[in-house]
């Protein structure tokens, strides 16, 4: 499956915006796991996904050529 990243605030800094192919990805369980294999700095912190332009509360089915926004905690009014 092919799925496009976007990065926002701190998150930016050690995930660039990319495409990654991963074959078997079903969902955004799965890509958090990815995610936080792959960057470790993931690992214990907090933050959304955002898919198509949707921040997701609980798991979701992923298609292909989605795009996931990875944001840190923000606030404001």
């Amino acid at each position: 499956m092919k799925l496009e990243i976007i990065s926002f605030g701190q998150i930016s800094e050690f995930i660039a915006n990319q495409q990654i192919e991963y074959p078997g990805m079903e969902n955004t369980d799965q890509l958090q796991q990815y995610l936080e294999t792959s960057f470790p700095q993931l690992t214990g912190m907090k933050y959304k996904l955002a898919v198509n332009q949707n921040i997701i509360q609980a798991n979701q089915l992923l298609t292909e050529n989605d795009k996931v926004a990875i944001m840190p905690p923000f606030s404001g009014g």
